[in-house]
C-alpha cells in the first residue's frame, strides 16, 4: 500500500476537525513498531515525532551536518544504505519514501510494506501537512499537533515584513531559485523580493556572472558561506571584482544548508536565519 503525504495529511487534518468538532481526540491508526526512512526529509520528522523504539533505520544522510537540520541527534539511531533491499531486511511495518524514487526500488517495497510517499515541502502550509501526514502514518497525531503549534507560535512571531529588498539565492553554476519553492516561500516571508520572479518566473533559472551583476541585487542569499572562495568551477566566483562591487560580502545573507534542504521542523529556524542575515545586512548598508 502506497500512500501520499498529500492524501495522508488531509485524512489527518479532517481528523482533527472531527475530533475537535466531537470534543474528543480523533482516532489514531494502528501503530507501526519498525519504521525505516528511505527519505532525507523524512528523517527530521521521524526523529521529533516517532518514539525510539520505532525507528529502525534513518537515511545514510540523517547524520551530515550540512544536509540534516538533526545531524547530532540522528547520532543515536540506526542508519541504512538506502537501497530496498536493505530496508527490507530490517522487517519494517512502515516504510517512507520519496515519489522521486527510482521505478525497481517501489516495485521491489510495494505489496511488502506499507509506504508513505513523502513530497519535499515547498512552503510552510506543506510543512504543515507533511508534519500531520507523518504523525498520523506513525500513530502520534498529537505530537504533530503540538510540533505545528510550537512552528505556527515561532513563525507568527516572526511574521511577514513588508518588502525590503531585491534578493537572489545564487547557487553553484549560476542557478537561482524561483516562486514555487521553499527557499522563494521563506524569502517572502522574510520581506525579501525574490529577483527570480522578475526575471523567468520558473522554479529554477540560470544568470551568468555578467547578468547577476547587472541585475544587481540588493542581497545574495548563499548556502554554503565556505563556498566564498570560489572553490571549484561549478562554485560561484564570488570573489570576482565586478560581483564583489555589486554585492559586497556585507549584503550576502549565508543560511546554512541544512536549514533548507527540506521543509520541515527546521522551518522557523531558517525563517529566523534568515531575518537575522537580512537585518544584520540591511544595518551594515547605513
Amino acid at each position: 500500500m502506497i500512500l501520499t503525504a498529500g492524501l495522508v495529511g488531509a485524512v489527518a487534518a479532517a481528523l482533527v476537525c472531527i475530533g475537535s468538532a466531537l470534543g474528543a481526540s480523533a482516532p489514531s491508526p494502528a501503530i507501526p513498531h519498525r519504521i525505516v526512512s528511505l527519505n532525507t526529509c523524512a528523517d527530521q520528522f521521524l526523529i521529533a515525532l516517532a518514539d525510539k523504539t520505532q525507528i529502525a533505520a534513518l537515511t545514510q544522510f540523517a547524520r551530515d551536518p550540512t544536509l540534516s537540520f538533526y545531524a547530532d541527534r540522528a547520532r543515536a539511531y540506526p542508519i541504512s544504505g538506502g537501497q530496498a533491499e536493505a530496508a527490507l531486511n530490517l522487517r519494517p511495518d512502515l516504510v517512507i519514501a520519496s515519489p522521486y524514487d527510482r521505478a525497481e526500488t517501489v516495485a521491489l517495497l510495494k505489496g511488502r510494506v506499507s509506504i508513505l510517499a513523502l513530497k519535499p515541502a515547498d512552503s510552510f502550509d506543506e510543512v504543515i501537512s507533511d508534519t500531520r501526514a507523518v504523525a498520523l502514518a506513525i500513530g502520534h497525531p498529537e505530537r504533530g499537533e503540538a510540533l505545528i503549534r510550537s512552528m505556527r507560535a515561532r513563525v507568527d512571531a516572526a511574521g511577514r515584513r513588508p518588502m525590503g529588498g531585491v534578493a537572489a539565492q545564487y547557487q553553484r553554476g549560476g542557478f537561482i531559485t524561483g516562486p514555487g519553492t521553499l527557499m522563494d516561500d521563506l524569502m517572502t516571508r522574510a520581506g525579501l523580493i525574490n529577483l527570480a520572479r522578475r526575471l523567468n518566473g520558473a522554479s529554477l533559472g540560470q544568470l551568468s556572472l555578467e547578468q547577476i551583476v547587472y541585475q544587481h541585487p540588493d542581497f545574495l542569499i548563499l548556502t554554503d558561506e565556505g563556498g566564498a572562495g570560489g572553490r571549484d568551477e561549478g562554485s560561484l566566483s564570488l570573489d570576482h571584482p565586478a560581483l564583489v562591487d555589486a554585492v559586497p560580502p556585507s549584503r550576502r545573507l549565508y543560511i546554512p544548508p541544512a536549514l533548507t534542504v527540506c521543509g520541515g521542523p527546521s522551518y522557523p529556524d531558517a525563517l529566523e536565519r534568515m531575518q537575522a542575515e537580512a537585518d544584520r545586512a540591511k544595518a551594515a548598508r547605513r
